[in-house]
């Protein structure tokens, strides 16, 4: 049942897109993602834009080519 208290701990208002992560969920995922290598070229993106990028296609189904500039 869904409470005040657990509505705004819950709500995603805050967020660019619905799929995008919370910082605490982030915290949760982030130590089982590999760390940046030391070898070859450094990320040109962080990764955290990049799960939720996976993340709005697994929940929108859209091709790579239509996801959102940003």
């Amino acid at each position: 049942m869904w409470t005040d208290t657990t509505r705004a701990q819950y709500a995603r208002a805050d967020l660019a897109l619905p799929s995008d992560l919370t910082d605490a969920e982030w915290a949760l995922l982030e130590p089982f993602l590999p760390p940046p290598s030391h070898v070859g070229r450094p990320r040109k993106w962080p990764l955290r834009r990049i799960v939720e990028a996976i993340l709005y296609l697994l929940r929108g189904g859209l091709p790579w080519r239509m996801l959102p500039p940003c």
